[in-house]
């Protein structure tokens, strides 16, 4: 079921629109909570906070760029992106601080210095070498920007940016510009126009050529898909099993789908943490197969000597 939520996380929330909408007719007003509760993963023009109750968000009337209309309004998925962007400077610069006075890191400091040098050691030299090194300032921040980002949605009243395919696909837009560039710096322009013909006789290019460019924008695509589907599929399935408490309007039932949705959170927050991994593990691959293919060749741009 997991698996179909995450490849359909629109039909799964139509799906239970209408098992809440069904439910409200028969029970009242659960089927209003329990669709309620859907709007913890979707986008919106307000921020939900008990308090206050719900704050409206700037609302910018669409600008035309060559015949496409852009809403550029302040959403709620922006809103935590900032505030998951202003967290991570705050955070880093803080422990940065904390580690330049103590030469033995500590609390803070000393928690950041573990992701660090497992960023660095097992994801950036492993798939880079030495030439890793200096694309670490970017990984890093992929890491905890994704991180911060994952684990919003676990807050109460939070929302996860990630769980909105056009952050995903701006994060992945960056790797694949990132990707092609560590491939050209490392192997030259030359070179890297050239392997987009696979290596084979010329009468070929025609075929070659449109795959490996369209095999550039697959990588990056992937990763896009793959943190969107995660992100989304986990609330669905919380949301889901909280709704059947709505559903069978039973006291007696509802321990069940709490217990589970108890422990799903709780898979949720090491999701968080590995599809921060995930994605920047795999962008730091195939950056390292663009400055490998550069030592395979003996070309002289290569970073790694």
């Amino acid at each position: 079921m997991n698996i179909f939520f995450q490849e359909h996380p629109q039909a799964a929330a139509d799906t239970i629109s209408a098992a809440a909408h069904s439910a409200g007719h028969e029970g009242g007003g659960g089927g209003n909570a329990f669709a309620g509760m859907l709007e913890h993963i979707k986008d919106s023009h307000e921020l939900e906070f008990p308090p206050f109750g719900h704050i409206p968000l700037p609302h910018f009337p669409p600008v035309e760029i060559a015949g496409v209309s852009i809403d550029l309004s302040i959403t709620k998925h922006v809103v935590f992106l900032w505030l998951a962007a202003l967290v991570l400077c705050v955070v880093a610069i803080a422990a940065a601080r904390k580690n330049a006075k103590n030469r033995i890191p500590r609390g803070l400091g000393n928690l950041l210095e573990i992701f660090v040098v497992f960023i660095r050691d097992e994801i950036a030299v492993m798939n880079m070498g030495q030439a890793g090194l200096r694309y670490m300032p970017y990984l890093l921040t992929t890491f905890f920007f994704i991180l911060i980002m994952n684990v919003s949605g676990l807050v109460p009243y939070g929302s996860t940016a990630t769980g909105n395919i056009s952050v995903t696909g701006g994060l992945a837009l960056v790797a694949f510009v990132m990707i092609q560039g560590a491939a050209i710096r490392a192997q030259g322009l030359g070179p890297y126009l050239r392997h987009l013909t696979g290596g084979v006789h010329w009468s070929l290019w025609p075929i070659m050529i449109p795959i490996e460019i369209l095999g550039l924008f697959t990588k990056p695509f992937a990763l896009m898909i793959r943190l969107f589907a995660n992100m989304v599929g986990g609330h669905i399935v919380i949301i889901s099993l909280l709704g059947l408490i709505f559903i069978f309007r039973s006291y007696v039932f509802a321990p069940v789908p709490v217990l589970f949705v108890i422990g799903l959170s709780m898979l949720e927050l090491f999701v968080a943490f590995l599809q921060a991994y995930i994605f920047t593990m795999l962008t730091a691959l195939f950056m390292g197969l663009g400055i490998q293919a550069a030592h395979a060749g003996g070309g002289e741009h290569g970073d790694g000597h």
